[in-house]
């Protein structure tokens, strides 16, 4: 070992192990992340182990390596401050070259939790797929080569993305790797039940293909050693190798450019005159004029720019997708799950004031009289409206389409605009009741001391907005029951649209005296934090 890979390679262990005498809270967060990470491995390769002598276990540990490795690839995009030692610009202000750092850091990443998981998960597939004893020697250079491509790949990502990782935009990233993990638990679990009904079976064409795509390559190597084809296991060894150096050229290549050109920090910023107004053009063009335009083009840029709104409107379009089409798919749906659409966009006109945070005093400033105030959260619904509507619509009839049940689709779109009009009367009227704070760092999403009153306005509104749709509900059951129900269930959109429409109407009505009155409260409640 030399003397840069040995002084990094302790440079790894002694931020562990300082991390670990910060706080017992830490220490205790950590052991329990080892605990449970080492039950978890040990299940796994159980579980592997069990599947050797499965007709199909060679097309499972395909499969698994290159999920595996695109766990690695996209984790240092998800949390980039989970390893200090993945920001290589921590370096570049020491002497050092990119060929004999890129070995060095290579050695330390092959220190921690991560790297003893894939291990375990690398031995359990060469138990599970070898068989004879150039099986397992072959398996024995697999798993460390595969283990080295993991890791590679992990930093080449990292070093190729760190000016991003580092960025505003990589915050936004970052914030957005919950809805990646919730949608990726959803479409396991649909594969999952696929697999359930159908068999291993199903895997095979995806296996036949993943066995040339390293580093799942070294094991269809294992698979092939074991059948005697060693030509091909050969290949495919080669194949995992060839890999593995061009993506620690990619990452050397990557760490010369960050220790050699400049940054942002170091180059002279724009002037004025070569900053394009952005303002003057685009999709803003076609919002209202006056008070209402503006309110709308400010809340639609929250969408687009602030991280927490913007995890939140992207968590609320994915699951609002995912549980009527994921049903659908399964055989298990019904037409009304389309409903999700509406009521998860809904969702984002609760705690309207709390989303600006402490720059809620400007707006506050220009709000004189409930007029102000009514205009303010009329043009906040209109710029949810915007969204919801067209995508309420998209996922209707999608839903209508999977399942084939077009004759449903006019009572369901206005079940779904009942449902809209409700969660907004109810959400305007609470931002102004129960406002409450929401934290701009970390990922609470509540100011501490503000979790009750974050119930009583989300959960409270959501219960109040069912009971407002109690109507069209009650309307769509009779229809649906009659003797001639199916000549008027047309009859249901326009009645729902209607009737959402008089709801949000109302409910922008009595909220504007209550803003108009407790500014100062509210403005109190959102600056916390």
């Amino acid at each position: 070992m030399t003397g840069t890979t040995a002084t990094l390679v302790q440079l790894k262990l002694s931020l562990l192990r300082n991390g670990l005498r910060q706080s017992a809270g830490r220490r205790a967060a950590y052991v329990a992340s080892m605990v449970l990470t080492l039950l978890f491995a040990a299940l796994q390769l159980l579980g592997l182990v069990l599947l050797r002598g499965n007709d199909h276990a060679d097309a499972v540990i395909v499969l698994l390596i290159a999920v595996l490795a695109l766990g690695w690839a996209v984790m240092p995009l998800f949390f980039p401050g989970g390893d200090e030692t993945l920001d290589p610009t921590r370096l570049v202000m020491l002497p050092l070259r990119a060929r004999p750092l890129v070995r060095a850091l290579l050695a330390a990443s092959l220190v921690g939790i991560g790297p003893l998981f894939t291990v375990c998960m690398l031995v359990g597939s060469v138990i599970a797929v070898a068989r004879g004893t150039a099986a397992y020697v072959v398996g024995v250079v697999a798993t460390v080569l595969a283990l080295l491509v993991c890791v590679a790949l992990a930093r080449a990502v990292a070093a190729a993305n760190i000016r991003l990782l580092t960025s505003r935009r990589g915050r936004d990233l970052a914030v957005l790797s919950g809805l990646v993990i919730a949608v990726g638990a959803q479409v396991v679990n649909f594969g999952a039940q696929r697999l359930g009904s159908a068999g291993l079976g199903q895997l095979e064409p995806v296996a036949d293909v993943l066995r040339w795509v390293p580093p799942a390559s070294a094991f269809g190597a294992v698979d092939a050693a074991g059948d005697g084809a060693y030509a091909v296991a050969a290949a495919q060894l080669a194949l995992t190798a060839l890999a593995l150096v061009a993506l620690i050229a990619v990452w050397a290549r990557h760490l010369d450019r960050l220790m050699t050109s400049p940054d942002g920090s170091t180059v002279q910023a724009m002037s004025d005159t070569a900053v394009r107004d952005r303002s003057s053009g685009g999709p803003a063009r076609l919002l209202p004029g006056g008070r209402t335009g503006t309110v709308m083009e400010r809340s639609l840029r929250y969408v687009w720019r602030d991280p927490k709104t913007k995890a939140a409107w992207v968590t609320s379009l994915a699951i609002g997708l995912i549980v009527p089409v994921f049903n659908a798919l399964q055989g298990t749906g019904s037409i009304y799950f389309a409903c999700f659409a509406a009521g998860m966009l809904g969702i984002q006109m609760y705690n309207q004031f709390g989303q600006d945070t402490s720059a809620f005093w400007m707006v506050a400033m220009t709000i004189s009289s409930t007029r102000d105030a009514f205009v303010e959260l009329r043009a906040r619904a209109y710029a949810l409206l915007l969204i919801t509507l067209p995508y309420t619509l998209l996922v209707t009839v999608l839903t209508t389409a999977l399942l084939g049940d077009w004759a449903k689709l006019p009572e369901v779109l206005g079940l779904s605009c009942a449902l809209l009009g409700a969660m907004l009367a109810t959400g305007a009227w609470t931002s102004a009741r129960f406002p409450y704070s929401i934290p701009q760092e970390g990922y609470k999403n509540v100011a501490p001391g503000q979790v009750g009153l974050a119930w009583i306005s989300i959960f409270g509104g959501m219960v109040a907005a069912a009971l407002l749709c109690a109507p069209v509900i009650v309307l769509t059951v009779l229809i649906n029951t009659s003797a001639d129900g199916d000549a008027w269930t047309w009859l249901l959109l326009p009645v729902g649209a209607a009737y959402g429409a008089g709801l949000t109407a109302l409910g922008l009505r009595l909220a504007a005296p209550r803003t108009a009155r407790r500014l100062p409260e509210i403005l109190a409640a959102v600056s916390r934090g």
